[in-house]
């Protein structure tokens, strides 16, 4: 077919026109797609980059941050109105800033603190969540996929994260959505990292408390105040990281349960429930020759000392941990007050902190279960069917150093706006369980139980201790027929005036004088060198003057 030279012409000069317009609309596609952080208004005039979010901070009680404690910078980069080498000495990321290397667009990249602004750079500075010097990381929770999903990232998700936590940069743009250099930006910085959540963790506490976990180690430690019930310190271990929260699901120890909120078997510190009873009951001073075994109605129990005690009173007997002793004494004891006073003391109660963080309830004997014999002389010396979780002991430990009133034990202070100062905050809440005189004679027990005992660990000579370990049978057996133990020790310190409340449990750590009792030991010296450092600074500053 021949065509005329006029329509050949037509041809051309359309396939020419047709060539132009997909050029200049893939420019213009790559333009507007070329970087996922830009926001464009519809009327194309403005044109909006997020440079990241800020969240709020979870704060101990003395309003210092456990998270947010350090920053990163991000940068917002109009490439042809920055200084290039500038963006190129600073860039935080050399890798990343070559995926950008021919961008005609905006972009965001991760820089140094010393990246200088301009016209075509802003920078941001955006608090870090967490650090590699993380601290009370169970109390604390992780993050998924931009929410909390435990702790108290969950429990308070839209406290600490919400629409003004964004970080962006505003600029005014032509009708392509070109970036127009010199009619200003608008830059908007968060603040809400301010505001959040203020806990009453002692952060100093809290680090000492961790620091005393030797690895490999399970268990959990509870530090309080045994007059309001805050939490100055809640580990559990063993520990993980929020950025490989995938390794620590695989992990065989399970490191992301809190195992302060979970019950295990006692031992003897409930030794100091039977003890309490029997002062209620006016039976403190009942005396009982310990052989070394017990029968119970056709059933042997064996006390830890094969060979006996011999003659055994109150005191002895705790500080022997004298399991035949508080056998015979519980079946002189009213069942019903016994079981009740255990209940009072927080045995067979959950400990709620906040959404989330729930101490389990365990498991108290119900009174036809201590109807029998061998029930009730299990009960005795925390063992059977009882089971609490380290919080609880926590809790009855407080009611036995402050003069009889168990506290509800509190995690969260309440919230902050300014980062300075808390608003719904709540008084402590006690109730009134034991006389302060049945207090007071525990209290001389435990103090004995660690200062009369030549081979308590829990000694110090830095700190009066007062205390009870326990060995906790489990029923559980490794392969050479060696049964698992929980090593346990609850007391409070200074002995002679009681401000701390402190409970250690070792899961399958085997005797608490051996597992247990030397951390207690290390966190109780710890602490009363740093307040005496404390009181010492501030000693030297009075008397500097202002």
């Amino acid at each position: 077919m021949i065509r005329k030279r006029g329509e050949s012409g037509i041809i051309i000069l359309t396939a020419v026109f047709f060539l132009i317009f997909t050029v200049i609309a893939s420019d213009y596609f790559i333009l507007s797609m070329d970087n996922t952080h830009i926001k464009a208004a519809d009327e194309y005039s403005e044109l909006t980059i997020r440079a990241g979010e800020s969240q709020g901070t979870i704060y101990d009680r003395k309003m210092r941050p456990l998270v947010n404690e350090n920053s990163e910078y991000y940068a917002v980069i109009v490439p042809y109105a920055a200084d290039m080498k500038a963006v190129e000495e600073y860039a935080y990321d050399e890798k990343e800033l070559e995926k950008h290397r021919s961008s005609t667009v905006p972009y965001v990249i991760k820089c140094r603190k010393e990246m200088p602004s301009s016209e075509g750079i802003t920078v941001f500075e955006i608090p870090e969540r967490y650090s590699e010097d993380n601290t009370a990381q169970h109390i604390i929770g992780y993050l998924s996929e931009g929410k909390g999903a435990s702790g108290i990232e969950y429990a308070y998700d839209k406290i600490l994260r919400n629409e003004s936590g964004e970080n962006s940069v505003t600029y005014t743009c032509d009708g392509f959505g070109r970036v127009l250099i010199g009619d200003g930006k608008k830059v908007r910085e968060s603040s809400c990292n301010v505001g959040g959540v203020v806990t009453t963790i002692d952060r100093d506490h809290q680090k000492i408390c961790e620091n005393a976990v030797k690895d490999p180690a399970k268990g959990a430690i509870v530090l309080s105040d045994v007059y309001s019930g805050d939490i100055l310190s809640l580990v559990s271990f063993p520990e993980y990281s929020p950025d490989r929260i995938e390794e620590a699901i695989a992990d065989p120890e399970s490191p992301l349960i809190n195992r302060a909120l979970y019950s295990y078997s006692v031992g003897s510190v409930f030794k100091l429930v039977t003890a309490c009873e029997a002062i209620n009951e006016g039976k403190k001073g009942y005396i009982y020759e310990c052989s070394g075994s017990i029968g119970i109605k056709g059933q042997r129990f064996n006390c830890h000392k094969y060979d006996g005690h011999g003659k055994e009173n109150l005191t002895k007997a705790l500080t022997d941990s004298c399991n035949t002793y508080f056998i015979a004494l519980s079946r002189r004891l009213d069942k019903g007050s016994f079981r009740r006073l255990a209940h009072d003391l927080s045995f067979g109660r959950e400990t709620p902190l906040c959404a989330g963080i729930v101490g389990s309830s365990g498991v108290l004997p119900s009174l036809n279960d201590l109807d029998i014999p061998a029930e009730l002389a299990n009960f005795s010396f925390g063992q059977g069917k009882l089971s609490a979780t380290p919080l609880q002991v926590n809790q009855m430990t407080c009611a036995i150093a402050n003069g009889g009133q168990v506290p509800v034990l509190r995690l969260i202070k309440g919230i902050t706006v300014d980062g300075k100062n808390t608003a719904n905050e709540k008084p402590p809440q006690l109730s009134a369980v034991i006389s302060s005189d049945t207090s007071a004679g525990l209290r001389r027990m435990m103090t004995a139980a660690i200062r009369d005992n030549e081979n308590a660990n829990a000694y110090s000579p830095i700190v009066k201790i007062a205390a009870k370990t326990s060995t906790a049978q489990t029923g559980r057996y490794d392969d050479e027929g060696n049964e698992y133990c929980h090593g346990w020790i609850t007391g409070f310190f200074p002995a002679d005036s009681p401000k701390y409340a402190l409970t250690v449990l070792i899961e399958d750590g085997g005797y608490g004088n051996d597992a247990a009792a030397p951390l207690f030991r290390e966190i109780a010296e710890k602490i009363s060198l740093l307040e005496r450092k404390t009181d010492e600074n501030a000693t030297v500053s009075e008397k500097n003057g202002p």
